[in-house]
């Protein structure tokens, strides 16, 4: 997965935060909505996102309702990331590659 490592994503953020973002993909996403957005990453990239940030791995100790991806500034509630991964389902379904 190549995230914001593109040559139009280097000369927009640095080298070095295409680097951060590749190697922790969740950098610069506030919410799993930002992820739905963003224009940049393909369905199954986003879909790979979505999937870690809802992982057990970044669920907050005493909170698993709530999970916290590296690169993101706080915790999210694990119901808005199942609503976007539920989003990119019927953006496939329809065929959006977005």
């Amino acid at each position: 997965m190549l995230l914001a490592t593109t040559e139009q994503q280097i000369q927009m953020r640095s080298l070095s935060a295409a680097r951060e973002r590749w190697l922790r993909p969740a950098v610069g996403f506030q919410h799993p909505r930002d992820v739905l957005k963003d224009p940049d990453l393909p369905l199954a990239d986003k879909r790979a996102v979505l999937a870690s940030w809802l992982s057990d791995a970044s669920a907050v100790q005493d909170q698993p309702h709530r999970r916290w991806l590296l690169g993101t500034p706080e915790p999210v509630a694990a119901a808005d990331v199942r609503e976007a991964l539920d989003a990119l389902d019927r953006f496939a379904a329809r065929g959006d590659a977005s």
